[in-house]
């Protein structure tokens, strides 16, 4: 892993003008500045085009095949990849055309699956729960769709015996859904029936205008009524926490990991569940960086055991899901910037340096196993690159696991008092995913001051 910092020296090295189309439409009053001061802090022969909302997309496209030199930074539905895949030396785009081996949970678990079985001494074999994957249509039809979920049964049928606090607990996730929607823990079949029924009369007591097309984003990519980041986004999703099992027949279980458990220094309050969001950047065909500067996310409630849950459809899961975007307020001590958790938590640095190493170590391999599953389901381009979120979670027992992938993370979840890190996150992309590619020359600097540590260099081939 190479640690790499550039220092700009404003110099277009073939003397063309680079012009750029930035229109960043998700939370776009916080992170549309942000790139923009990047880029004109580094490129300062930068020349800024219409957005699409004083130009049409139509002209906007015109627009883009005229210019040698190129940017677009944009929400996924607006690229044009027909420009992107027929100028592959001029035109620089912010996104793949295909990453679903990534950003979709039961693709993600089967890429890493397929990879594991083929490089069983990879450091995936156990930086990822016990998996299951399964489709169900209607809840009635559930037996059926567990047939061959063998790990999943086998549990359910050991737990049979023993006490709620002896059980293994297990996390449903549906597949294409963000934001925690749909989230369960179970430990029996009836359990994990009772919430399928539940998801089935949440279905049922909605208006089906209430789903009609305009709250649903599509794109050419994905499948209908999914959008570019690969989730399904309707609005109800935000205030329920259900989900229409029909239109989200993917799902995900894994083994409930226990989570490390920090006590804060000046003793007040109980612990609560935390995860890691890292942003990795993809450049290419392909290399990947880790940003340093990861965030600790955590539970809106003080952490509680599965056992303690009373309601077996568990629709209220704050003690354990660190999703912040599903807490209200400021979120006051819910967001803390990673390298500062041993100034607030009974915990080591050479601890924290520990689990950075195994975040580093993983994200590689699961980029590698994405590359190696084939070009199907992920196809790193030349002329591309993209900003991806990992969510990793560290289990009592001191080790590191990836959650999912997440592509166009939410950096609002940051909040405003560490908006600074967002920002140097996007001077990095700019200095190590965009200058290189449009030969503007900069100094590269090695050592713990980088903002980015390569963790994979891999060759693709063409597409």
């Amino acid at each position: 892993m190479d640690d790499i910092s550039f220092q700009p020296q404003h110099q277009d090295e073939k003397g063309d003008m680079l012009y750029a189309l930035i229109d960043y439409t998700d939370d776009k009053s916080y992170v549309q500045p942000l790139i923009e001061s990047a880029l004109t802090k580094h490129i300062p022969s930068l020349t800024l085009l219409p957005t699409p909302t004083t130009t049409s997309p139509s002209s906007s496209s015109q627009q883009q095949r005229q210019y040698k030199k190129h940017l677009t930074w944009t929400a996924y539905e607006s690229l044009d990849f027909t420009t992107l895949l027929s100028n592959p030396s001029t035109h620089l785009f912010n996104a793949y055309v295909i990453r679903k081996a990534l950003i979709r949970k039961h693709y993600l678990m089967n890429t890493i699956e397929n990879y594991t079985r083929k490089n069983p001494t990879s450091t995936l074999t156990t930086a990822v729960p016990t998996s299951v994957s399964f489709e169900v249509d209607y809840a009635e039809f559930l037996d059926e769709a567990l047939i061959e979920a063998y790990e999943l049964s086998e549990s359910m049928t050991a737990n049979e015996t023993k006490s709620v606090s002896e059980r293994e607990w297990w996390i449903l996730k549906p597949g294409m859904s963000d934001r925690g929607a749909g989230i369960r823990l179970f430990s029996s079949m009836q359990q994990l029936q009772d919430i399928f029924d539940e998801f089935e009369e949440d279905e049922d007591e909605e208006d089906d205008d209430d789903y009609e097309d305009e709250d649903i984003a599509r794109s050419d990519d994905e499948e209908g009524g999914i959008s570019g980041d690969g989730e399904l986004k309707i609005k109800e999703f935000k205030d329920t926490n259900g989900i229409v099992t029909s239109r989200l027949r993917h799902f995900v279980a894994q083994v409930y990991i226990p989570p490390m458990l920090l006590r804060r220094q000046d003793g007040e309050g109980l612990p609560r569940k935390w995860h890691i969001r890292t942003y990795v950047l993809a450049v290419g065909a392909i290399k990947v960086y880790v940003y340093k500067e990861m965030l600790a996310l955590f539970a809106a409630k003080e952490y509680t055991p599965p056992e303690d849950i009373i309601d077996p459809t568990n629709a209220d899961l704050s003690a354990h899901l660190t999703n912040t975007c599903l807490q209200t307020g400021d979120h006051d001590g819910s967001v803390i910037p990673f390298w500062r958790l041993t100034e607030q938590f009974e915990v080591g640095k050479e601890t924290v340096e520990g689990w950075f190493k195994q975040v580093c170590e993983i994200t590689g391999e699961v980029f590698k196993a994405a590359v190696s599953g084939g070009r199907i389901h992920f196809q790193p381009l030349p002329n591309a690159f993209e900003i991806f979120g990992l969510d990793f979670l560290v289990g009592e027992d001191g080790k590191v696991r990836v959650l999912e992938v997440n592509a166009f993370p939410d950096f609002r979840q940051t909040g405003e008092e560490e908006k600074g890190l967002v920002g140097g996150l996007f001077e990095e992309v700019v200095k190590v995913g965009i200058m290189p590619f449009f030969s503007i020359s900069g100094k590269r600097e090695e050592g713990e001051n980088a903002g980015m540590v390569e963790v994979l260099d891999m060759e693709v081939g063409r597409f």
